[in-house]
């Protein structure tokens, strides 16, 4: 646990090079800290440190100035400090500063045969006017999250954002993580555990929907009372399906629908799987009715959706993959978020450029999408043989993509490091 007070040494250095010299660059901003965070520990009371005796407004201001890849230890230095950290006066300060970027940030899992799970984090940095820089660092957890974490919860867990902190939804367990410190706590778990399942925040909440043949709920998550509810029934029970966010929609979209007869457990007897790759269902939040008039119909071309996003246009945007190449859509809903009205439709826009031969027969794609400061839409793909096939091409792990909406153009950013196959990937600004 972390101390009350902070220690007189060590970080001496943070108020001597973080104040500003001239006091005209200033940036005031009330900080409301509770009495619990602030108040000292009596065995340190006789020698008090001078980070200590600092106000919050100008130990902000060091703290603003701190350079990320030093953040993650910071927290745990005092309490005082962790508040300050956590505080929407640090994001603004830090926006200030011009030190926060839009950026795509992946949580790999792995674990080898008896040895203790690890996490890890790439923080691929994709500000308009900077070159896109890659960081790699562990993610640290406390012991006890351990035993909530384990890699098989999280093999193919899905990452929202909901500002600065990136929910990472696995399979029974759910872990909440500071994009900016890596300060992680574990939350509720979905009510229904789920595999390759759709997830996407809405406003302040999080749904998730699909992944399993016991149910068809959307499930919507309330950060602020770390719960979990059902708030409708979709149409199919998909798994394997990727989940969107746009103008006030939540989409589920590919995968295939399967059903079954549920036994004396709950679990199914038999089950009956049915493709349904190139469909999109569209659930009015607002409303929690199905946008059955607004629904994108099938991707055109008989394709399979293999990832899903929407972006800060309010439109959805969609990678399908074909029997040897990929293609990309926007669907323009109209007005129809609102019960009817505009024009409604699909967009082919440029594909997203992987080395010739890397998709085919035999081949598993999948293609994590995140809609990254408003105007551009990043792509990672990773293409792998499917069990018992022996595929031309290659295996493609970490192809980092990006797409700018505004020139229609697609980019490429630094490849994610060798283990990020299975990533969860968000978008966040950090």
């Amino acid at each position: 646990m972390a101390a009350d007070s902070c220690h007189p040494r060590g970080l001496s250095w943070l108020a001597r090079s973080c104040i500003p010299a001239d006091p005209a660059r200033h940036i005031a901003v009330p900080v409301p800290i509770s009495a619990a965070s602030t108040s000292s520990n009596p065995a340190s009371d006789s020698e008090e440190s001078p980070i200590s005796a600092l106000p919050d407004e100008l130990l902000l201001e060091c703290l603003a100035r701190v350079p990320r890849a030093s953040l993650p230890p910071l927290p745990l230095v005092c309490r005082r400090f962790a508040a300050l950290l956590a505080s929407h006066g640090f994001l603004h300060l830090r926006r200030a500063h011009g030190r926060i970027r839009p950026c795509l940030l992946a949580v790999s899992v792995s674990s080898a045969h008896g040895a203790a799970v690890t996490f890890a984090r790439a923080l691929l940095q994709l500000g308009a006017s900077s070159r896109p820089e890659l960081e790699v660092a562990a993610l640290p957890l406390p012991p006890p999250l351990l035993h909530c974490a384990g890699s098989s919860a999280f093999a193919h867990a899905r990452a929202v954002a909901l500002g600065r902190e990136v929910f990472l939804i696995g399979r029974g367990a759910t872990l909440r993580v500071d994009a900016l410190t890596g300060a992680a706590r574990a939350c509720a778990p979905t009510l229904f555990q789920r595999k390759k399942f759709a997830a996407a925040a809405v406003g302040s909440r999080i749904y998730v929907a699909g992944g399993t043949a016991r149910t068809a709920a959307v499930e919507e998550y309330d950060p602020a009372a770390d719960a979990w509810r059902v708030v409708a029934e979709a149409p199919r029970r998909r798994y394997g399906c990727a989940g969107a966010a746009a103008g006030g929609v939540f989409y589920v979209a590919g995968g295939v629908a399967v059903s079954g007869h549920p036994g004396g457990d709950g679990a199914p007897r038999s089950l009956e799987a049915h493709a349904c790759a190139g469909s999109v269902d569209a659930l009015h939040v607002a409303s929690g009715a199905w946008a059955w008039s607004a629904r994108p119909r099938a991707v055109p071309g008989g394709g399979c959706v293999v990832g899903a996003c929407g972006a800060g246009d309010g439109h959805l945007y969609v990678v399908a993959s074909h029997a040897a190449d990929l293609s990309f859509w926007r669907w323009s809903g109209g007005g129809a978020n609102r019960g009817g009205g505009g024009s409604c439709g699909w967009v082919a826009l440029e594909a997203p450029p992987v080395p010739r031969g890397s998709v085919g027969l035999g081949m598993a794609v999948r293609v994590a999408l995140a809609g990254v400061g408003g105007d551009r839409v990043a792509a990672v793909v990773n293409v792998a043989a499917v069990r018992g096939h022996n595929a031309a091409g290659g295996a493609l792990e970490g192809l980092v993509v990006v797409y700018d909406i505004g020139g229609g153009k697609w980019s490429r950013a630094p490849d994610l490091p060798p283990g990020f196959r299975r990533a969860a990937c968000a978008a966040v600004e950090c």
